[in-house]
């Protein structure tokens, strides 16, 4: 994927008004989006997006309904974005992981995540992936042995998703970041020039500014984006991205 860096990856869950979302956070400095495919059992997920997927699951947001949402937002802001589906494996192996990635492909997916998959797992996954132009992207956390971590940086694509706070997702108020600049260090060493971007528990600017110097290529913001727009609409959205930008 064409990332630019610094990067600011927004988490968006699919639904009918993902178009309009995506592009307001690309006007106010995004540059990249995550597109959460709502599952009834996110492990990886806390009760922000819990949230939002339920009231999408609610709503008839199918993986099929979601692909509809990616291509209509991928005509929306153009080529230029790298739009990246965050997902489980369930949803995959039941829709099949070829027919997925090749209709992934076909909406403007330019990267995907699949959460549960493992770097030494998923050989079927990478390999269609990788056969429909679309960078598997890996996770590293702070508990990764040196051999996971290690696996993971050489079979990872487009960016290295090191995630940042232990547990699930949500916003914090402080981040360890002084562990994360070691893991980012261990990280750096194995994963080249590939991109680090953090992830998990980044909604402040400040933790932009530290993460940035702790040696993170870029940052993913999920559930204050979304509480963003629960309270706040799309300007809601907007203003917390022109904040986040401002601190890369």
């Amino acid at each position: 994927m064409n990332l630019r860096t610094p990067a600011l990856a927004i988490y968006l869950m699919a639904g009918e008004h993902l178009p309009e979302q995506a592009a307001a956070a690309v006007d106010a400095g995004a540059t990249l989006i995550e597109v959460g495919v709502p599952f009834s059992d996110p492990l990886a997920d806390g009760p922000t997006i819990q949230r939002a997927a339920h009231a999408a699951l609610m709503a008839g947001m199918t993986p099929p309904r979601c692909l509809e949402t990616l291509a209509a937002t991928r005509a929306r802001l153009g080529d230029g974005v790298p739009l990246v589906p965050m997902t489980y494996a369930a949803i995959v192996e039941r829709y099949g992981v070829a027919r997925f990635c090749a209709d992934a492909a076909r909406a403007g997916a330019t990267g995907l995540i699949v959460a549960d998959v493992p770097p030494d797992d998923g050989d079927e996954l990478q390999a269609e992936s990788a056969r429909n132009g679309i960078d598997l992207v890996q996770l590293i956390a702070l508990t990764s042995a040196d051999e996971r971590l290690a696996l993971a940086c050489r079979v990872s694509r487009g960016f290295v998703y090191v995630v940042s706070a232990i547990g699930t997702t949500g916003a914090r108020e402080e981040l360890d970041v002084e562990r994360l600049r070691g893991l980012l260090a261990r990280v750096r060493e194995r994963a080249g020039e590939l991109p680090l971007l953090c992830g998990f528990g980044v909604s402040r600017p400040e933790h932009v500014r530290d993460l940035r110097a702790a040696g993170a290529d870029g940052v993913i913001v999920g559930s204050a984006a979304i509480a963003a727009l629960e309270s706040g609409g799309v300007s809601g959205l907007g203003e917390l991205v022109a904040s986040l930008a401002e601190a890369l």
